[in-house]
Order: C-alpha cells, then structure tokens, then sequence
C-alpha cells in the first residue's frame, strides 16, 4: 500500500459528527479499527475488523503493530497529542508510516464552556496519574483543569483538595464534553459518568513558592536536611535544565532532589539513601508534593550507583569518601559537593586542588536570646566545591 497505513483518530462524544471529511474517509477505508469499546460505540458500523483496545494501554501496541501495512484506524480521545496515546504510537512507528486527525481536546471544550483563557490555565492529565501531581501548581487564583480516571474521581479530587487546605477552590465537574451527555455542574454531590474532568479555580490554601530554596517546612524531615539558603545556593550551582538527571546523593530528606525536579517537569532524578527510615521518608515528600517521578534508591554510595540513569548532575550531601569521589569525579556531570566536616572538607579542598572547579564557604546564623538581649548563633560553616 502507499502512504500511512496507520490513521490515529481523535474521537469526541458526538462520534461521527465530529469528524472531519478526511478522518470520516479513512475510517471508511480501513480494514481495521482498534481501539476501546466507547470510542467504537460513538461510530457507525463498518466493514472493517474490530479489535477493543485491552487494559493497560501498552497491552495494545502488539496487537496494533501485527497489522502493520494494513489500513487500520487506531480511535483515541479528543486530541491524541494532548494527554492522549497519540505520541506513545507515534514514538514506535516510521513517520511515514501514520496520520492523525485530531478532535478538539477536553482543555479547548472546557475553556469554551467556561470562558477561561486556556493559555493561562493549567492543563494535567490525571487519568493516569496521582492526584497529588496538583500540588504544585495549587496557587490562589491559579486555573485549573484535569482530566480524571472515572466519576469516582471527582468526589476524590474534592476531598483531596480539602485535605490539603485548598477546600475553598470552586471545582466544576464536566461530564462528556461536546456530546449528548455533557453535564457542567458545580454541585459535585451527585454521581458523574466518564469521561470526566474537572475545572479548579483555587483559593484558601498556601502555595508552593517558585523560587529555589523553599522554606524548609515544605519538606518532612529528622534534622538531616540542607537548610534553605544553603540549598537555594547548591541549586543554583547544580543549575538544573530542561530533561536533565540529577543523582542527589545522601539525599537525607530529599529537599535537593525534589526541588531540583520542581524547576522543569522534564527533569528527572535519583536520591540514594543509606537509611531505610529517611528514604521513606523521601517517598512521602515526592507523594506529598506531586514530584512522584523521584526514584528513591535505599543503599550506600559508591555500591548503590550501579544501574542508575547516568546523571547531567550530581549532588553529594553525606557520606562522602575518597573511594565515592574517585567514582564521581570521572563521570560527565557536573558535580556539587557540600562539606561539613573537617574531614569532607579536607577531601573536597584535594579535589579542588587537583580537578579545579570553584570553592564557596557559607556560614548561617540566627539570632537566639542572650540573656536580656539576642545574639547570634552560628551553624556550622559549609564548603561547597562546584566542578562544571
């Protein structure tokens, strides 16, 4: 056959009205059509084979690719490229080997319902993910709309959002955009049908700050935690870009590791964690403050190193050796190491010395009662070597 010989549909709930002359010509031409039963419900019979797309998602891409070079019409939701199963086909497939004809998304029918400036809104995809990927972007005034697993969903969002301190937000449930069973209600005591997401505008709560460096109540902790100003400073030195890795090592609370992933979501990382009680702990703060893409790895560097995602960047809060700088020094990344000790200063001065890089001391104080007065108390002083 010439041309794609795969043609990826958007479907919305009005089924064939909504499509296009082009999408409405291929799917009359295809010899097979997969994809879940909904989807084949919205449609009109034809000729063609009719495989039911299996869960989970993945389950599905063998039965689609065994009819490569047959016509076959795979059938999604809205815009496939959205939050949708468009680019996990596309990533598996030669660009000649395909087409899409989008249907409007659930972000533009929402907006549209709404009146919302949908560049300005926050779009997430939570049909597949925690509820807890809202966290970050809970801001007063901030917009927000989410596409949700099931209707069970939305009296789940509600609760979240009064667990967290955010009960103040006005949510608006949006049943089945675009079809005959579109349903937009602020009343979210009744039960709702998929598909279904939800509008937020936010208000009540406290939000997240943007800046490196969150206060450090943010992050659970035992006391073993790179203090704000110091680890807004390591931050800026580790220099975190877009779909970077970072390996944060003796990660303690994982306060460097969690805000490292805070300043892009493509960003990804790894805390290695000697202590089973704190990389616990670390799973909790990546659950708590929507950055669940953390992998906690529960051991001691250098061993816990093997196997790991190679780092852009590597931060090294505890436990630093001789035998883990020799390991971390011929990697290509850049290195942060913060010193605390006489003796990790030590190491890290002879790697200065030899490596190059730059060296920063920063000590902290704050002021404590001194009998009728203040005075002020210093923490220990900090060496931080920075190795580009």
């Amino acid at each position: 056959m010439q041309g794609p010989w795969l043609t990826i549909i958007g479907v919305g709930e009005d089924g064939a009205a909504g499509l296009t002359p082009a999408a409405t010509a291929a799917l009359s031409a295809a010899q097979v059509v997969i994809g879940p039963p909904r989807h084949m419900a919205l449609l009109p019979e034809t000729d063609a084979q009719r495989i039911e797309w299996p869960v989970p998602f993945a389950d599905g891409i063998p039965h689609l690719l065994a009819h490569r070079g047959t016509p076959t019409v795979a059938l999604t939701s809205g815009d496939p490229f959205w939050f949708g199963a468009g680019s996990v086909l596309a990533e598996r497939l030669g660009p000649s080997e395909w087409r899409a004809f989008p249907g409007p998304s659930v972000f533009s029918l929402a907006a549209a319902r709404l009146g919302w400036r949908i560049e300005q809104t926050v779009c997430l995809g939570l049909h597949a993910a925690p509820l807890g990927r809202l966290r970050p972007h809970l801001a007063p005034g901030q917009r927000i709309v989410a596409t949700l697993r099931d209707g069970a969903a939305v009296a789940d969002i509600a609760a979240y959002l009064a667990d967290t301190g955010w009960g103040d937000s006005r949510v608006t449930a949006l049943q089945a955009l675009g079809g005959p069973r579109e349903r937009v209600t602020t009343d979210l005591s009744g039960s709702f049908d998929a598909p279904v997401a939800v509008a937020i505008e936010a208000a009540g709560g406290a939000a997240i700050p943007l800046a490196s460096g969150r206060p450090d109540a943010t992050f659970a902790h035992d006391g073993q935690i790179t203090k704000r100003p110091v680890r807004a400073l390591t931050l800026s030195a580790l220099g975190p870009c877009p779909g970077e890795h970072l390996w944060d090592i003796g990660a303690g609370s994982g306060s460097i590791a969690l805000e490292w992933l805070m300043a892009h979501p493509s960003c990804t990382a790894t805390a290695v964690e000697g202590r089973s009680d704190r990389a616990t702990r670390i799973r909790e703060n990546a659950k708590v403050l929507g950055q669940d893409r953390l992998h906690v790895v529960e051991g001691r560097a250098p061993d816990a190193l093997d196997g790991l995602p190679a780092p852009d960047a590597i931060f090294v809060g505890g436990g630093l050796s001789q035998t883990l700088l020799d390991r971390l020094i011929g990697l290509p990344a850049r290195l942060v190491v913060n010193a605390v000790t006489l003796e990790s200063e030590a190491l890290v001065l002879a790697a200065h010395a030899t490596h190059g890089g730059s060296l920063l001391r920063a000590q902290l104080s704050q002021p404590e009662p001194l009998g009728g007065f203040h005075g002020w108390k210093h923490a220990y002083p900090i060496t931080q070597w920075c190795r580009p």
